[in-house]
């Protein structure tokens, strides 16, 4: 009767720790290989699926060597993630290959679980044989050598696409090139409609550039008088061809003198110029009406000696 009390206690004991271990251990891990025996060079898939409370532990993947046995892991699937609840379930495929012939194992992988609470512990997948093969070799026929490289002699006919192509090519960029030839648009050669600015209308233009910059309404005397007289200077010299821009105006009024068109405004210029010369050399300050009378002065010199252009309606006899 005590050696049943005895026995009947350590079963009951048997049965609470494998109750705790069972509910200690929620993770659990499931492999599968679709084939056992392989050619050489074939794959055999692996099918690993590991499954686990969320909330209770957490699963570290197991370390997968690129080859192991002389098998070869010749590719990783991702891992798909499956969730239902606080369950998780994680799956992986794995192509497995092997190029010497012989039996081999698929050796289990250890996934490390750490519990919420608890200590951590491991689950591992199951091993597999798999057993590699060569071709059968038939003995009973003899051996033969390996043919060398056959040369194929070819035509024309096997480039007939290719020189059809290249025909249709040239065809196609021979009429586009015609075509933009015949139709290509001579430009028109751009006739300006505006006049040629004569030297009369350049001159003015300049005065009334310097009429609108309001000098001597602003008290740079000096700079007024310094560009009037050049432009007029320059008008001179280029219609009389008379060399104004070197003499004084001493100089100038006395060549002004010998000179047969010039002559005619030798007096309008001097009072320009002896304007122009007191404000510049002798610092003096001419009245507002000095400086407007020096530019109408110009304006007037510059518009009545303006070449008259004459017809000869002289009909040739």
């Amino acid at each position: 009767m005590k050696a049943f009390v005895t026995k009947f206690s350590s079963f009951l004991l048997f049965i609470l720790f494998s109750a705790i271990a069972s509910f200690a251990q929620d993770a659990k891990v499931n492999a599968k290989i679709d084939a056992t025996q392989v050619m050489v060079g074939d794959q055999a898939r692996l099918f690993i699926e590991v499954q686990h409370n969320a909330k209770q532990s957490h699963i570290e993947w197991a370390p997968m060597p690129d080859t192991f046995n002389t098998l070869e892991i010749i590719e990783k699937g991702k891992i798909d993630t499956v969730r239902q609840g606080d369950m998780v379930t994680y799956k992986q495929r794995l192509l497995i290959t092997g190029f010497d012939s012989g039996a081999y194992t698929v050796p289990s992988f250890i996934f490390p679980v750490i519990p919420a609470n608890g200590t951590p512990y491991t689950i591992q997948t199951d091993s597999f044989p798999l057993l590699v093969q060569t071709v059968a070799v038939d003995t009973s026929k003899g051996y033969k050598d390996i043919k060398g490289i056959i040369t194929v002699k070819s035509t024309w006919k096997d480039y007939i696409w290719y020189i059809v192509g290249a025909l249709i090519f040239i065809v196609l960029l021979a009429v586009i090139i015609i075509y933009f030839v015949r139709n290509k648009k001579v430009a028109a050669p751009v006739i300006s409609k505006t006049p040629p600015e004569t030297l009369q209308e350049k001159a003015l233009r300049m005065l009334n550039v310097l009429e609108q910059k309001q000098l001597w309404q602003n008290g740079q005397v000096k700079a007024y008088y310094v560009e009037l007289t050049d432009i007029l200077r320059n008008y001179i010299e280029a219609r009389f061809r008379t060399p104004a821009l070197e003499l004084t105006t001493d100089e100038l009024l006395q060549s002004a003198r010998t000179h047969k068109e010039l002559n005619v405004y030798r007096e309008l210029l001097g009072n320009i110029l002896y304007t122009a010369d007191l404000a510049k050399f002798a610092k003096a300050e001419p009245l507002p009406a000095e400086h407007i009378a020096a530019m109408d002065n110009a304006k007037q010199l510059i518009i009545n000696s303006k070449p008259v252009v004459t017809e000869n309606t002289q009909q040739p006899s």
